[in-house]
């Protein structure tokens, strides 16, 4: 069965509006106006017409003004308007065209030639349609599943930080804390001179999400070593910096089983590989010296340094806030990009509320000190 439409007829004249329901009452449903006042009242009523067949000249509101605000008006601009109109010129049927007509029809109408343009304008809106709802719902589903990798991304980073928290129990909320330092030093820094094409709002959220990993290799190293309390030997020492490079290859082999490209794996890996390495080169694991090292690793340094500094440990209290940094202040230039400390310093309010936000209760210092006591290795 053909499907009806609502054709809008906009036109003073009685004839020409008997003319038209004449021709299209047996295929359509119309409703006819003899004012442009009274055709805008009935187009914008829902639902809109699927067609408005509109007359140029008529008293009052013409029908250049009534096109006009019919495509300025959301409710009606993607509905196909045909001009009618008698004696006009080129450019008067220009001017419609230009305002967003359709088509332009001469009067005195010829029934099958208003029957065949009406099908044709009716067609190509339903396709013009399909293709509009069609891209809608394809953005939409673009952006679900979008969604859908982001918070499977953010499980997986989750997964393995929380496998990484299972062997230091002494990290505490120390992943939370440094990602969210990393994120505001990185905003900060991100209309600094130096780093701002490197720090957009995209890849300052990609250095956010991949901060968590910058310790994942310690799920490697052995139990002897990594619970240790006192000060390692210098052996011990080198086992443990194997950390850098074990977290970078973990990452790596995801990044190839991946098969294709991901930003957001290669900061990890810059950021798990290089976040010990130091301004002056006597860091590790390859000893790299200043811009050398990925601007990710130089603001994890920064954030995770402060933190092991403001951090209370089964083996250690926590240092005040600005003790630590002034330690980070005497510390740029040689363990630290200076820029990068210096923006952390301007935004120490920030970073003091995140320590606070996320700080390690009583009961979580005691959860870890029976962790290592049950841990800990026999000497």
């Amino acid at each position: 069965m053909t499907q009806r439409h609502a054709i809008l007829v906009i036109d003073d004249s009685p004839e020409d509006r008997a003319l038209i329901q004449a021709a299209l009452r047996p295929h359509h449903d119309v409703v006819c106006a003899d004012t442009g006042e009274r055709g805008l009242a009935l187009a914008t009523t829902a639902p809109p017409p699927d067609l408005i067949l509109l007359d140029i000249l008529m008293p009052g509101l013409d029908g250049h003004a009534v096109c006009r605000r019919l495509k300025t008006d959301a409710r009606t601009r993607d509905v196909p308007v045909i001009l009618l109109s008698t004696g006009s010129t080129a450019e008067d049927e220009g001017v419609g065209l230009e305002q967003g007509a359709a088509d332009h029809l001469a009067k005195p109408l010829n029934p099958p030639t208003l029957l065949a343009r009406v099908r044709t304008h009716l067609a190509l809106h339903a396709a013009a349609t399909f293709l509009r709802d069609r891209e809608a719902y394809l953005e939409q589903e673009v952006a679900r599943r979008t969604r859908s990798l982001s918070l499977a991304q953010d499980v997986a980073i989750m997964s393995l930080t929380s496998l990484a928290e299972t062997r230091d129990a002494d990290t505490g909320n120390h992943i939370r804390r440094t990602q969210n330092y990393v994120r505001a030093l990185a905003r900060k820094l991100s209309s600094h001179p130096r780093f701002a094409a490197e720090l957009g709002s995209a890849r300052v959220e990609l250095i956010f999400k991949a901060a968590p990993l910058h310790d994942i290799g310690k799920v490697a190293i052995p139990d002897r070593i990594l619970l240790k309390r006192g000060k390692l030997e210098p052996d011990e020492f080198e086992i443990m910096k194997r950390h850098a490079v074990l977290g970078r290859d973990a990452i790596a082999q995801a990044a190839s089983l991946l098969g294709s490209d991901a930003p957001f794996l290669e900061v990890a890996q810059q950021i798990a590989h290089a976040h010990h390495e130091k301004w002056d080169g006597s860091g590790y694991p390859q000893g790299l010296r200043g811009d050398a090292i990925p601007l990710p690793a130089r603001l994890m340094a920064v954030a995770d340094v402060y933190d092991a500094l403001i951090s209370r440990r089964v083996y250690k209290e926590a240092m005040p806030h600005e003790q630590a940094l002034e330690i980070l202040r005497m510390s740029a230039g040689r363990h630290f990009d200076p820029d990068v400390v210096q923006a952390f310093l301007d935004i120490e309010d920030t970073i003091h509320t995140i320590a606070l936000t996320y700080a390690d209760s009583d009961a979580d210092l005691a959860r870890k000190r029976a962790y290592l006591s049950e841990a800990q290795p026999e000497s």
